[in-house]
């Protein structure tokens, strides 16, 4: 039997509206906000999101929604008090676009798996005015994950490598080009060489069905780690990481390696929009 929703806080959601609406007319930071100074703190917001998400810090997941539900509720108030748009034009373009797009659940047509419901998903946009299959795919986005969608929404049109071994012959092909501009002056050639590469690793992770974002953001924790156990091993020690040789900070990498991972270190929690501005 599917589990029952709580009813929709509308007696909340009214309330935090109105704290917004009047943080923009009696806080000074607020009222001097538009939409183009919140870019920076809104992507911010969102990362913090994904971060508990990586952790499944479902505690610390509550919070930094209602962060990002901050950043929604005062761009449609900066928005109505410039006549530019109302939060419930907002909400009934969403509203509008998700029936829109969910035929197989609010209309008459019958889809088989996710696949199908993705592929509609796509001619049902291009249906919409979008020129290209790759219109919507965010430049602001990492460009890991950026790649990622390219590929994918080349892929859903059959554009896109047959076997996984074609795909590693590629990397292998645009390896042995970056290594060939080695030595050379031009190093604009080795950039392009190089984000080649990057960009058929991408591919073949996709074909290991791996985020290559996702698998990256591990590695880097994974080092971070490691390398703060080299930093506070040499300080308990009353040593400077600056003054040790490299065998002494392999040493201790290595004994990093048989520790357990603990979570990121030094997070710091910020309260939101990102009044660190001020």
């Amino acid at each position: 039997m599917p589990r029952r929703y709580p009813h929709v806080p509308t007696d909340e959601f009214e309330e935090f509206v109105r704290i917004v609406r009047r943080l923009r007319r009696d806080c000074p930071w607020d009222r001097k906000q538009t939409h183009r100074s919140l870019r920076e703190s809104l992507i911010e917001e969102t990362y913090e999101v994904v971060e508990t998400l990586d952790h499944n810090d479902i505690g610390e997941l509550k919070n930094e929604l209602g962060d990002l539900l901050l950043h929604v509720i005062l761009h449609a108030t900066i928005a109505e008090q410039s006549g530019e748009f109302t939060l419930r034009t907002v909400m009934e373009n969403i509203n509008a676009k998700l029936i829109r797009r969910h035929p197989h659940v609010f209309g008459t047509v019958k889809v088989k798996n996710d696949l199908e419901v993705k592929r509609n998903w796509e001619t049902l946009k291009m249906a919409e005015g979008r020129a290209s299959l790759l219109e919507g795919v965010p430049r602001w986005m990492p460009a890991l994950q950026r790649a990622l969608r390219v590929q994918q929404r080349a892929a859903r049109v059959g554009f896109d490598w047959s076997t996984q071994e074609e795909v590693w012959n590629k990397v292998r092909e645009e390896l042995e080009e970056v290594r060939e501009t080695l030595g050379k002056r031009n190093g604009r050639k080795r950039e392009e060489e190089f984000g080649d590469l990057l960009f058929a690793l991408v591919n073949y992770a996709r074909f290991l069905h791996i985020n290559p974002e996702h698998a990256l953001r591990g590695t880097i924790e994974k080092f971070t780690h490691r390398f703060r156990h080299i930093e506070q091993t040499l300080g308990k020690r009353g040593r400077d990481i600056r003054d040790s040789t490299l065998e002494e900070m392999d040493g201790l990498w290595n004994e990093a390696k048989k520790l357990p991972r603990t979570t990121p270190h030094g997070k710091q929690k910020r309260r939101v929009p990102s009044r660190s501005h001020r």
